[in-house]
């Protein structure tokens, strides 16, 4: 059962195409069989600033360890909580 799928409108600007995809499926429009996985390299994660209050003396050691491998204390805790979830 192979149905054409239904032509994508043109859209006037970025508000309108959100409109309509908001209001149709997808499906309708596109064979999703014949997707593809792409990469996206220079994609960045969205990252969110956080408050985290640690004893000074905790602080004083992350830093120093930090300061021995040559890398900033703040990337050094993220590679840490990263390896450990």
């Amino acid at each position: 059962m192979n149905k054409q799928p239904k032509a994508i409108p043109k859209f006037a600007n970025e508000a309108q195409e959100r409109i309509f995809w908001e209001t149709h499926d997808s499906t309708e429009h596109l064979d999703w069989t014949k997707a593809q996985r792409v990469t996206l390299p220079n994609l960045k994660p969205t990252t969110k600033t956080i408050s985290l209050r640690l004893p000074q003396h905790l602080l004083d050691s992350i830093k120093a360890a930090a300061n021995s491998r040559d890398v900033p204390y703040q990337s050094l805790i993220k590679v840490w909580l990263q390896e450990k979830l």
